[in-house]
């Protein structure tokens, strides 16, 4: 919101300075640079405006977290007892902290 006010205190300068006396205006000149000046001061009122309003939308901000470690694993060859007749066998089995 307070890019939107100065956004809209500078476009009133810019158009202010703009505008001129009615004694000026009443001269019979060529009016090319008035054309050129009002051209120039209409786009940066309205590249301020509109860079005000495109960056006035939410801010998502990713905060410092704590990531977990993935846990550590090998491979042991281990005595793992054998279902059928009740021994031993060794075996390869991860093994995981």
């Amino acid at each position: 919101m307070k890019r939107v006010i100065s956004s809209l205190v500078i476009a009133t300068a810019l158009v202010g300075s703009a505008i001129q006396p009615a004694a000026a205006r009443d001269r019979h000149h060529d009016d090319t640079g008035r054309a050129i000046a009002g051209g120039v001061a209409a786009g940066v009122v309205g590249g301020l405006i509109g860079g005000a309003i495109a960056n006035s939308g939410p801010r998502y901000v990713d905060g410092p977290r704590y990531v977990e470690p993935a846990p550590r694993c090998w491979y042991e060859d281990r005595d793992v007892r054998n279902r059928y007749d009740g021994g031993y066998h060794i075996e390869t089995v991860q093994v995981c902290e």
